[in-house]
């Protein structure tokens, strides 16, 4: 379908939203005036009241008619005069894809690459164009892949697609709003029925009579009959707008293979699901480790850290990259599968262009540190820029893990907290297991999940079912995450006294050491071996304490 023909499809679309509006205003009327001429007066109030209430967000709805605007991406504008290559780079693949250059290049802090417009008249005329680029793509990219990546999004400014898809937004988003409105109301009201029929069972109960049981089925009902028409009409603006969407998006890949190559096509997009979920592991692990402790990573690493992970763990990026995702792909997705679009493109002849042709592409950045210190300043809260800065990784790492450690709070500190009424202590939690008191105590964990039955049951099936104290399978369903709590109270104590050592990795999870030791906790030799047998001992049937005791550091006495 031509950009012509896309076009008029988003417009006949766009006008039948207000088509819908005014068939609906046109029956509220004829119902209220059908209620007038023939309704009792005050049966014919209450319906014009509801047909008023219902044509608000109606025309509220008609009458936006301005195009939303999203929040723009958080980023670092860069001009020509700071990033020359990078700016070349994007004015060649512009001429080569037969399309003006952007005016504006904004490198955000996302594994994402995007095009923006601000059209006028509803798209009929071009607007400024901005380039968003993620930082992380240049990190993850080589060159040839990243010109694929951009030559795919020079292929949206050709299609048009920038500028005439402001009319399917703008639908999107009125419908949505429209639907809202009438929720918002159906919920307000429900909410105001439930209010009042609590209130009549206090009353009624008070007077000695049999409350009521709450009922709001029916509260909102008209609103919830609106919304539902909106929303049919919203699937089906949803399926006939996104379908142009993935249908861009092939004509975009087609774009890119042309400029770029088949095999740089290929293989940027064999990476960008790979890049994506590193990226979010990198930012969960990694960049936010020190939040806790109010601590940021060396200066310019919160984005620069990336690079670095990706190193290490290549071997098993390298796995994932030919493990595409294959979940099926629905009428409402705004891209294809990636699988498809991989295999669309493959199927092109070879042009002779490999996919590792250039460097990587942080190279086109003049100076990548710099960048990525600035890029921290333009993308991160004022509140976190403040956060103090570690002088390395191993710092922030220990850092996090002795606030987290000093802030615990397992299952096995909640039950504790319960049964003695006091704070939760290891000194406190071993005495209790000296005085036999361990598996009562265990008694007030969660219970193991338990498949959901249809109907409650009842009391004295809940008693037989209850566990108890003595019950071997109890205890033994129980026992790990007694250990497990208990491992965590041991390190905690150990940190507090500043002799626990962290040891930070790219490749693998941290790793800690107690005093004495010779390797981490993995392992089971020295220190580490003593303090798993220190555990069995401690939670064993007939539990003794003595070996756990031993491995503690002495408890600091007052001057």
């Amino acid at each position: 379908m031509g950009a012509t023909l896309r076009a008029l499809r988003a417009l006949v679309l766009f006008c039948g939203f207000y088509l819908l509006s005014l068939v609906l205003l046109a029956v509220a009327a004829a119902v209220d005036v059908a209620a007038v001429t023939w309704a009792p007066d005050a049966f014919a109030g209450k319906v014009v009241i509801v047909s008023l209430l219902l044509a608000v967000p109606v025309v509220r709805g008609m009458f936006m008619l301005r195009t939303p605007r999203g929040e723009e991406p958080s980023g670092l504008p860069v001009t020509e005069a700071d990033e020359p290559r990078l700016w070349a780079l994007v004015r060649e693949l512009a001429a080569a894809t037969g399309t003006r250059a952007p005016d504006a290049v904004v490198l955000t802090g996302d594994v994402n690459a995007g095009v923006g417009e601000e059209p006028r008249l509803l798209g009929l005329r071009p607007g400024p164009r901005r380039l968003y680029l993620g930082v992380p793509l240049l990190t993850g990219l080589t060159e040839a892949r990243l010109k694929a990546v951009l030559a795919h999004e020079y292929g949206h400014f050709t299609g048009g697609d920038t500028r005439l898809s402001v009319l399917a937004v703008r639908g999107r988003v009125q419908i949505a709003r429209t639907v809202g409105h009438f929720h918002a109301q159906a919920d307000g009201r429900e909410a105001a029925e439930r209010t009042w029929q609590e209130k009549a069972a206090v009353r009624r109960t008070a007077k000695g009579r049999q409350a009521r049981k709450v009922d709001t089925a029916g509260a909102g009902i008209t609103y919830r009959l609106m919304a539902a028409v909106y929303t049919a009409y919203a699937r089906l603006y949803m399926r006939a707008t996104l379908s142009t969407a993935r249908a861009q998006e092939y004509a975009a890949d087609l774009a890119a293979a042309r400029i770029a190559g088949r095999d740089a096509t290929v293989s940027a997009l064999r990476e960008l699901p790979v890049l994506s979920a590193a990226h979010g592991f990198y930012l969960d692990t990694y960049a936010t480790l020190g939040l806790p402790a109010r601590q940021l990573p060396p200066r310019g690493q919160f984005f620069g850290g990336f690079g670095r992970m990706l190193t290490a763990r290549e071997t098993e990026l390298a796995g994932q990259r030919e493990q595409l995702p294959t979940a099926p792909g629905s009428p409402y997705d705004s891209h294809p599968p990636i699988a498809d679009r991989v295999r669309r493109i493959g199927e092109l002849p070879a042009d002779g262009r490999g996919a590792d042709d250039d460097g990587p592409a942080l190279a086109l950045l003049t100076d990548p540190a710099r960048t990525l210190a600035a890029l921290e300043d333009a993308v991160l809260t004022d509140e976190v820029r403040q956060f103090e800065r570690a002088g390395e990784w191993e710092q922030l790492l220990c850092s996090s893990m002795a606030a987290g450690l000093a802030s615990l709070d397992t299952p096995l500190h909640r039950a504790l907290a319960l049964h003695t009424e006091d704070r939760p202590t290891l000194p406190a939690l071993l005495r209790l297991i000296d005085d036999g008191r361990l598996w009562q105590l265990a008694l007030r964990l969660p219970s193991p999940e338990q498949a959901p039955t249809e109907q409650a049951p009842t009391a004295q099936a809940a008693t037989e079912q209850a566990p108890t104290e003595q019950d071997p399978a109890f205890r033994e369903s129980v026992r790990p995450v007694l250990r497990d709590s208990l491992r965590s109270m041991v390190l905690a104590e150990f940190s507090a006294r500043s002799l626990l050592h962290w040891e930070f990795s790219w490749s693998r999870p941290a790793a800690v050491r107690l005093p004495g030791s010779a390797s981490d906790l993995d392992g089971e030799t020295g220190t580490e071996a003593a303090l798993h047998a220190a555990l069995t001992a401690a939670l064993a049937d007939h539990p003794d304490t003595g070996p756990l005791r031993a491995l503690l550091p002495p408890t600091p006495q007052p001057a």
